[in-house]
C-alpha cells in the first residue's frame, strides 16, 4: 500500500500587493475568487511552485559537477530561465541523471507534427508535489492605495494598489513511492518550511510564505482530509475545528498528525490523545521528517 504525505500551512500576517507591472490600466490588482461566499484574494499554486524551485536553485549546487540542482535555472540579471537539460534526457534510462524540480514537479513539452498524417509527440512527467492554491484567511475588503511613478511620466504613471492586510492558508500532497529518488521528498519539506517571499501577478512581493501553522499528515490513506483546515474568527484566533472533529469520528488517526506553531495554542488541540504537537514549525517538520525517514527506510 502506497504511503502519502500532506500538508496543510497557514502563513504569517502580511500585507499582499504585487508590484507594478506592464498592463493597459491603472490599477494593479491581486488575484480573487470566491470562497465561502465572499471574495478573497489568492495566490496562484504555479508561484508557489516556481518559490519552491528557486529555494532549491539557492540551497543546491553540485560542486563535482559544476551544476545546479534544478534543470530550471533562474538567471536575475536576465530576467528569465535557462535550461540544462531542455530535452530531459537524464528521464529516458532508468538509472539517468535527473534534477530535483523535474522529479518533484514534473515537466511537459508538447510539438506538433511537421508531417501532415503523424502525430506530434510530448515529453511530459506528472509533477509527484502537488500544491494547491493559496486564499487569504480573511475576505479581501478592497483596500487600495495611491502610487505615483517616478521618472518620465506617462498615462499610467498614476497608479492604484489593491492590497489585502491577511494571512494565506495552502496545501500540498506527495507520494514518495512515484520519486526517482524518494530522499529528495525531505528536499521538499525543507523547501516548504523556509519558504520566502512567493511570485504575485506581475511580480514578487515580499509576503513571508514560511508557515506559521503547519499540520502534517503521514498515512496509506489516498484522501488529504486536512486542506484548508484553518479557520480565523472575527478577533484573530485561530482553530481547526473540523480537523479535530475527524480525529474524534475516526475519519483521522491521531497519531498520522504532526502540528506545530501558533495553532497549538488552541485548547481543542492539547485534548487530543496521540497527536504529535510542537510549539515550533521547525521541531515539527524535523520529527516527521524523522518518521519519513523510518517509514520509507531512507
Amino acid at each position: 500500500m502506497s504511503l502519502h504525505l500532506f500538508g496543510s500551512v497557514r502563513t504569517a500576517h502580511g500585507v499582499a500587493a504585487n508590484n507594478r507591472g506592464e498592463n493597459e490600466g491603472n490599477i494593479t490588482t491581486l488575484q480573487k475568487l470566491l470562497w465561502k461566499g465572499k471574495v478573497h484574494t489568492t495566490v496562484p499554486s504555479e508561484a508557489i511552485r516556481w518559490a519552491l524551485r528557486y529555494y532549491w536553485q539557492t540551497k543546491g549546487y553540485d560542486e563535482k559537477n559544476q551544476k545546479h540542482v534544478v534543470n530550471r535555472v533562474w538567471k536575475e540579471e536576465k530576467q528569465d530561465h535557462e535550461w540544462q537539460d531542455e530535452k530531459w534526457k537524464g528521464w529516458k534510462t532508468k538509472d539517468g541523471d535527473t534534477y530535483i524540480d523535474n522529479d518533484l514537479l514534473g515537466f511537459m513539452r508538447a510539438e506538433g507534427s511537421k508531417t501532415e498524417g503523424v502525430k506530434g509527440s510530448a515529453d511530459k512527467r506528472r509533477g509527484c508535489l502537488e500544491v494547491a492554491r493559496a486564499i487569504s484567511m480573511t475576505p479581501f475588503s478592497g483596500d487600495l492605495t495611491f502610487n505615483a511613478k517616478s521618472g518620465e511620466k506617462g498615462r499610467t504613471s498614476l497608479y492604484g494598489t489593491e492590497v489585502h492586510s491577511t494571512r494565506y492558508q495552502y496545501g500540498f500532497a506527495l507520494t514518495p513511492e512515484r520519486l526517482r529518488e524518494k530522499p529528495r521528498v525531505l528536499d521538499a519539506l525543507d523547501a516548504i518550511v523556509n519558504l520566502g517571499e512567493v511570485a504575485g501577478n506581475h511580480s514578487r512581493f515580499l509576503f513571508d510564505f514560511s508557515p506559521e501553522s503547519i499540520v502534517l499528515r503521514i498515512t496509506s490513506d489516498p484522501a488529504p482530509r486536512i486542506l484548508y483546515c484553518f479557520e480565523e474568527s472575527g478577533n484573530g484566533a485561530v482553530s481547526v475545528d473540523e480537523l479535530v472533529r475527524k480525529i474524534h469520528i475516526g475519519d483521522i488517526n491521531a497519531e498520522e498528525i504532526y502540528i506545530g506553531g501558533k495553532i497549538t495554542g488552541d485548547p481543542s488541540i492539547k485534548d487530543l490523545p496521540g497527536i504529535n504537537a510542537f510549539q515550533g514549525v521547525k521541531a515539527t517538520v524535523e520529527a516527521f521528517k524523522s518518521e519519513v525517514k523510518e517509514q520509507l527506510q531512507i
